[in-house]
């Protein structure tokens, strides 16, 4: 189905950019909203309202960039398009933390008012599962496209997290904790299988959301 150009114009794109953890998604982010602002455009910088890890409104990177968002969301947000008319970008971080009608709402806003949307964030969590709102971003992006970083222990592709506690690698817990550096590896298959095949996998995952102290 395609629109009258009269009333939608071009119709914007929206972005999924993935990668593991330790993949420099954030930095990226922050590279993209600084060359928008060099070129005097307005960027919006949106975050879940959960990730507190390193302040309540910072997106920051580890190579020590940050920046602060302009938005917060969470479940009980809904996004009204007029509210981002004259924007030049949308940027998310961590939007694999999004709720699914949350990204049917930024799809929504690449059409009217027509503004281009760009997510950074994880695929799949530390069982190799997908997040809820990656997978609605894999379901309705015009493009994915993979960040990259190596295994921690090879020079292979990571394309896994790999979660640890008290140093032993585990498959049990919620699925959303957020940590430190040492909670998590970015690891190819072949480390994972390997640091996971004997790992009880007996406890399902209850769904819930551990939210940092």
């Amino acid at each position: 189905m395609s629109y009258p150009r009269s009333k939608f114009g071009d119709v914007a794109k929206l972005y999924f950019r993935y990668g593991t953890m330790d993949s420099a998604k954030s930095m990226n982010l922050l590279a993209v909203a600084h060359n928008y602002r060099k070129q005097g455009k307005k960027v919006l910088l949106v975050k879940p309202r959960l990730d507190t890890r390193f302040g309540a409104s910072k997106i920051s990177s580890r190579c020590g960039l940050e920046a602060d968002a302009d938005l917060m969301v969470d479940e009980e947000t809904t996004l009204d398009p007029r509210d981002f008319a004259g924007l030049d970008c949308v940027l998310v971080d961590e939007a694999q933390f999004l709720a699914p009608h949350i990204i049917d709402d930024l799809r929504r806003i690449t059409v009217d008012p027509g503004i281009p949307v760009i997510c950074y964030g994880l695929r799949t969590d530390f069982r190799t599962k997908l997040f809820p709102g990656a997978q609605r971003l894999m379901e309705l992006a015009d493009g994915i496209e993979e960040v990259k970083v190596t295994c921690q222990y090879c020079q292979k592709k990571a394309i896994c997290n790999l979660r640890f506690v008290n140093g032993t690698p585990t498959l049990t817990g919620p699925q959303i904790q957020l940590g430190a550096d040492e909670h998590y590896a970015p690891v190819c298959w072949a480390h994972y299988d390997e640091a996971t095949r004997h790992v009880s996998a007996s406890a399902e995952q209850s769904g819930a959301v551990l939210r940092p102290s």
